[in-house]
């Protein structure tokens, strides 16, 4: 049987290397190294028009929505706040359409930061636009170019909690946060202030996303789960 096929989305920005200095699509290698040692084939889906995203979708086994910037307000009916970044809507339009393909084709899904609020999003939820200012701290973003480790708790009784049972540490880089859960998605991880770390659908087998970084962690249970359920669908009709 052929290895399970995975699409992982990535930025549209500008990038260097070498002599060179142009618009880009980029995304950090750990994302594909971590579910090439789970026992997956990777392949990027960098922005494209919202209407090939099933054709691009229906040759995949599962999708992975991949951190990045700050998600449209916009799209949950919020003005952006003085610390919100710049929206991105090519990226935002492209993987909203990938992700309502993925669900209509009933594929396993991985939101991971950025993609777990954009899951949120499209489901009709809202996010927080600076978390410290609910939280009164900064630990969910130390400083630039870092990944803190703090805790979160998994809820008992949902797919999450039973793949990290109880708590650990996990490591994170994010300064948004889902607020209002999106209809068909529920709780299933928070931190120590209350803050929602991850979230799975009630009405997919496999769609989970959360607020930390799997990617940049020794723990590879996540990955290897989205892998194991991509596998369960290879070879079934198009």
């Amino acid at each position: 049987m052929r290895k399970p096929l995975i699409g992982l989305t990535t930025y549209l920005t500008d990038a260097r290397w070498a002599e060179w200095d142009l618009p880009a699509a980029v995304l950090p290698a750990a994302y594909a190294e971590c579910v090439q040692r789970a026992g997956a084939r990777t392949v990027l889906l960098p922005p494209d028009a919202p209407e090939a995203a099933p054709d691009v979708v229906d040759q995949l086994d599962a999708v992975v929505l991949t951190g990045g910037e700050d998600v449209d307000p916009a799209l949950y009916g919020a003005e952006p706040h003085p610390r919100t970044g710049r929206p991105v809507p090519v990226r935002d339009r492209w993987e909203q359409a990938v992700l309502a393909a993925a669900l209509d084709r009933g594929l396993p899904v991985l939101g991971i930061c950025r993609g777990m609020q954009l899951m949120n999003v499209h489901a009709g939820g809202t996010l927080v636009q600076h978390l410290p200012e609910h939280v009164g701290h900064e630990a969910h973003n130390a400083r630039p170019g870092y990944f803190a480790p703090h805790a979160v708790t998994t809820a008992p009784g949902t797919r999450i909690g039973s793949l990290l049972p109880g708590s650990r540490q996990v490591p994170t880089h994010h300064h948004q946060a889902v607020d209002r859960i999106g209809a068909g998605l529920a709780l299933a991880a928070h931190a120590e202030d209350g803050t929602v770390e991850a979230v799975e659908s009630t009405e997919h087998p496999f769609v989970l996303g959360v607020q930390w970084h799997p990617e940049m962690g020794p723990d590879g249970v996540i990955v290897e789960a989205l892998v194991a359920a991509a596998r369960r669908g290879v070879g079934r009709p198009g």
